[in-house]
């Protein structure tokens, strides 16, 4: 079993950074793995999610489909119907993804009701959802990279054993509580 510290982040953003300063402190890559928890009525982690995906998408369709119609027009005028289609459809496509992206950035997804209205099962008292910044390390590291992860604006530097393969820790529970020392 591998020793594995990791600490919650609230972005992304701020567990990237953390991991370049962990970098600049000797760690590989391999020795990282940043990935999101979900909240407990949705276990499992999700390494790497864009929250910006799902519009991206939506926006490609849309304007894909309708970049189709005018670049078909368009094409048609010119006697060019099939690069006009194809044509009109990546650029609607792109520019789609672009904007559904953009819009749908820093938005918060309310959260989903069970069928019948129910109350949402209640949250798990072990661990909280957010990014999970995961280090791999030698027994000697442990207090270092606990210390330089709080200083990163780690919260909840915990403390486990595991199975590191691949530069993922494989065996992470999502609805496990986590191992949080006082001494981490």
């Amino acid at each position: 079993m591998a020793l594995i510290v990791a600490a919650r982040f609230n972005t992304f953003d701020a567990a990237e950074a953390a991991a370049s300063q962990l970098m600049a402190a000797g760690m590989t890559a391999d020795d990282l793995f940043t990935f999101f928890v979900n909240p407990a009525d949705k276990p499992g982690p999700h390494p790497a999610e864009d929250p910006a995906s799902g519009g991206a998408w939506i926006g490609a369709a849309v304007t894909g489909l309708v970049g189709a119609v005018i670049g078909a027009l368009i094409g048609s005028v010119f006697g060019l119907t099939a690069i006009g289609i194809v044509g009109g459809a990546g650029v609607g496509a792109y520019v789609g993804s672009l904007a559904g992206a953009l819009r749908t950035l820093g938005r918060q997804r309310p959260p989903r009701s069970p069928v019948g209205g129910a109350a949402p099962p209640a949250a798990n008292a072990g661990r909280p959802s957010g990014v999970l910044l995961a280090v791999h390390v030698q027994a000697q590291d442990e207090q270092r990279i606990a210390h330089l992860l709080r200083d990163a604006g780690g919260q909840e530097v915990e403390r486990a054993q595991g199975r590191w393969e691949d530069g993922k820790w494989q065996d992470f529970d999502p609805l496990g509580s986590p191992d949080m020392k006082r001494d981490l």
